[in-house]
Order: structure tokens, then C-alpha cells, then sequence
């Protein structure tokens, strides 16, 4: 019997939340609860939601993550950025810079003594100097998710939040670079373009910064005169999911144009109530997004480029948590966030899986074990990341519920 698709949205929901109950109850986040429900029932395993219904899903994930991105920009409120906004730019450059140079330098050489007669400036530097770039992102939707859940406030959850909002630019700037530099050590007849290496990124974020801030208008008169609270929910819905269509047409970044249009919103309205009217919707998103991000593993993928991969997660999250210690050691962070703001940028999905799919396409030379490499990291990391999240919210003092 095969399970459809209206069938698969059921057991999603139903088994995610109990898996994610059962998780909470040893100590682990609904996160990692939700993507092992997932792992068990897709194709890789049981076989419970088959692979073509699998597919059905793709534009849950656009919704998801364009609600999650507007949720991060609704929580920045200029009044508290003011005074970790040096913090948060440090933080930023070096924990990303981090990232790529230490993916980059160890990965390359995994990759010259994996691959028998691959070139060292051809083929193994150019794949890892990209996997490196791709490796700054941080998943603001598994972050997110755990912040809602441990309920964080405090100067560790408000600088986290900045340095995942800000991650998704700097990642598409470095992604940029290293394809403009490695496109003349591959083919060293192109030359490096300009426009490619600097003004694409720059309309890139531009045109998406500017997208959000256009349709704020609609959800702040929502949010400020309209009183049913049911009338609310729809109205700003309704503007994201615009943002998101808007965004993917023009082919600009739907996180970083809602992410703009929640952060206008919440600093126009400057109410003391939750920034967002969203908070009835995130339980069944966050259910529905790591559910289908667990249907999505491939245990093809994690044997073929298993090494690379626990190279790629481990030098990933040793760049990050170093780097993000010199930021905050030349920024006079406090120890707080010294000690465990690099733990709880670890996680990383949509955009590091995205960046991979379109550099995999533009060299074809090292295009399918560069992504299947990432594939296989990114499904390592969705497992281990969340829990060392929510340790960091922990130790910093900074969870306020109760344990279950």
C-alpha cells in the first residue's frame, strides 16, 4: 500500500511530535526528535513516505524557512542591537573566515589523497576552497527552532540571532569569490570577472534587502491596527509567502528578504508584545521542516563520501568555535559568549545545500562528490549540531523552561 501525500502530511506531523516528546524526555531538542523520525521513515530506511511522495513536499521548506526567517528578523530590536552591534560584526567576519579557511586548507588535502590522480590546484583546492565558503553558513532554521523551544533570551540568544541573520549574506559573498577564483584555476582561460565576483553578490543581497523592506508596509498595518488576532495571522502569512514568491521569481534570497521584512516590522510597530503573530504556526512548521529534512537522507550518499564529510563537519565547527572566540575576544564580548556563542553556530541546512547544488553545476569536473560531500556533512551535522545548540542556551543561563 503506498501512503499519499495528504497520508504522509499525517504521520509526519503525528510522528514527529511524538519522537520529538520522547528525544525531550533524555534531554535532546525536538530538532534532533523531528529529523530521526524523518531518517526512520524515508526511503533510506522503512520506506514508510516512498521518495517520489518525498518530493511533493519541496514548497513546505520555502514556507518553513521564508516563517522562520521572518520570525529571526523580528527578533532584533534595534534598541538591544545598539549595544552588541561591534560584538556581532567581529563575530560575524571571523567565525565565517574561520570556517573557510579551515575547511578549506584540511579538506583540500583529504581530497588530494582520496581521489588517485586528482591535480592539487585543478581539482582538490578549488572543490574545498568552495566547500570552505559554503561552510560559513549557519541553518537559521534548526537554530531557531531551539530557541523557541528552550524559550532564550538573554546576550548570548540576541547575539546568536544577529550572527545567523548577517550569515546568510556573508555566505553568498564568499561563495561568489571563491567561484570567481577557482573558475581560473580550473579554466584558467576565463579570467576573473568583476561582476561575478563582486557585483552579483552585491545585487544579490541589495535586490533582497530591498524586496523586504518594500512589502513591510502591508504587515505593519497588520500588526499595528488590525485587532482580530485571526485577521493578523492571515494578513502578515500572506505577506511573507509574497516575499518568498517574490524573492524566488527574481531569483533573490527568500531568508534574507523576510528575515528584512521582519526586522522592519518589529522595530516600526515597537510594541512590547511578540514581534510576530506567527507563534500558532511554528509547531506544525518546525514538525513539517525537519520531518521531510530527515526523509531526505541518503545512506548512499554518507557511505560514498563518509570520510570527506566527517572532515568537512569537524574542521567546520573547529573554524566556527575558534573563530567566533577571536571575534569576541577583539570585540571584549563578554565571557559568556566567549565560551558558547561558537558551540550554537554549528548547525547548517537550506543555504549550505543550495550553494552546493549551484556550484555543483558550474564544474562539473568535481561537481558530484563535491555535493554528495556536502550532503553527507550537512546530514552528520543536522544530527550532532542541535543538541550542542541547546547546550550552549543552557550553560549561558539562558533557557527558560522547565525540564520534561
Amino acid at each position: 500500500m503506498t501512503v499519499n501525500t495528504v497520508l504522509a502530511l499525517g504521520v509526519m506531523i503525528t510522528a514527529g511530535v511524538c519522537g520529538s516528546l520522547v528525544l525531550r524526555k533524555v534531554g535532546l531538542p525536538s530538532v534532533t526528535g523531528y529529523i530521526l523520525v524523518g531518517v526512520l521513515l524515508g526511503p533510506s530506511i522503512t520506506n514508510v513516505i516512498a521518495g517520489e511522495v518525498v518530493a511533493n513536499f519541496d514548497v513546505l521548506t520555502s514556507i518553513a524557512l521564508s516563517v522562520v526567517a521572518y520570525l529571526i528578523g523580528g527578533s532584533l530590536r534595534l534598541d538591544t542591537l545598539r549595544g552588541i552591534g561591534k560584538i556581532v560584526v567581529w563575530v560575524t567576519l571571523f567565525q565565517s573566515i574561520g570556517a573557510w579557511i579551515l575547511v578549506s586548507v584540511v579538506v583540500s588535502v583529504v581530497i588530494w589523497r582520496l581521489v588517485p590522480g586528482a591535480d592539487y590546484w585543478q581539482f582538490s583546492f578549488p572543490m574545498a576552497f568552495i566547500v570552505g565558503a559554503i561552510s560559513s553558513a549557519t541553518a537559521p532554521a534548526a537554530t531557531m527552532a531551539i530557541v523557541r523551544e528552550t524559550r532564550a533570551k538573554g546576550p548570548l540568544t540576541t547575539t546568536l540571532l544577529a550572527v545567523v541573520a548577517l550569515d546568510d549574506g556573508v555566505a553568498v559573498v564568499a561563495y561568489s569569490l571563491a567561484v570567481g577564483i577557482c573558475m581560473v584555476l580550473v579554466m584558467p582561460g576565463n579570467g576573473i570577472s568583476l561582476a561575478g565576483v563582486v557585483l552579483e553578490p552585491a545585487w544579490h543581497i541589495g535586490a533582497s534587502v530591498a524586496l523586504g523592506a518594500a512589502l513591510s508596509p502591508l504587515t505593519i498595518l497588520a500588526t499595528k491596527y488590525v485587532r482580530r488576532h485571526e485577521v493578523q495571522l492571515a494578513l502578515v502569512f500572506g505577506a511573507v509567502l509574497l516575499c518568498a514568491g517574490l524573492a524566488q521569481m527574481l531569483d533573490l534570497s527568500l531568508i534574507m528578504a523576510n528575515m528584512v521584512l521582519g526586522f522592519v516590522v518589529v522595530n516600526a510597530v515597537r510594541s512590547s508584545e511578540e514581534p510576530s503573530v506567527m507563534g500558532d504556526m511554528e509547531t506544525v512548521l518546525y514538525t513539517l521542516f525537519f520531518v521531510l529534512a530527515g526523509l531526505h537522507f541518503d545512506l548512499g550518499v554518507l557511505r560514498s563520501a563518509g570520510v570527506l564529510a566527517l572532515a568537512i563537519v569537524l574542521t567546520r565547527c573547529a573554524g566556527k568555535y575558534v573563530g567566533t572566540a577571536i571575534g569576541a575576544s577583539i570585540s571584549a564580548a563578554p565571557d559568556v559568549i566567549r565560551r558558547y556563542l561558537g558551540l550554537a553556530l554549528l548547525p547548517k541546512a537550506g543555504v549550505t545545500v543550495g550553494l552546493a547544488l549551484l556550484a555543483a553545476a558550474r564544474f562539473p569536473s568535481f561537481g558530484d562528490l563535491l555535493l554528495n560531500a556536502v550532503l553527507a556533512s550537512t546530514i552528520v551535522n543536522e544530527l550532532l549540531a542541535p543538541p550542542l545548540t541547546r547546550y550552549a542556551i543552557n550553560k549561558a543561563g539562558e533557557s527558560h523552561t522547565h525540564k520534561t
